[in-house]
């Protein structure tokens, strides 16, 4: 599991919704020291874990991290923060959201692919 990613994709609906950190704990049942440790990269509980995709209305699977991931050098954390924002929209869909995240997820990759071009 990517606690980086899953952190901050509770941060940008967190903030989308106005909530303080405890605020969020409470809304999602566990305990505001359990967020806290995962902001120092440990792992949630199942529960927790479970708790946290529910309410972010993502798939448990975008938090994985897989070889297939890290070789197609995906940008997570850009498109895991952004979901959540997205999915709050009334005026898209869940097709929509799974476009956006797909062209988001494109556009990162490919100015990753630029920058390390220059750099080289």
């Amino acid at each position: 599991m990517n606690v980086q990613v899953l952190h901050a994709a509770l941060d940008a609906a967190r903030a989308e919704k106005g909530l303080s950190w405890r605020q969020l704990a409470k809304e999602l049942g566990v305990s505001a020291s359990t967020i806290s440790r995962m902001t120092n990269g440990l792992k949630p509980d199942v529960s927790a874990f479970a708790a946290m995709t529910t309410w972010l209305r993502m798939p448990a699977e975008t938090f994985y991290v897989t070889a297939e991931r890290e070789e197609a050098q995906e940008d997570p954390e850009l498109v895991a923060s952004l979901v959540p924002l997205l999915r709050a929209r009334s005026d898209l869909s869940g097709d929509d959201v799974a476009y956006l995240e797909e062209v988001i997820g494109a556009a990162a990759r490919r100015f990753r692919a630029e920058r390390e071009s220059r750099s080289s």
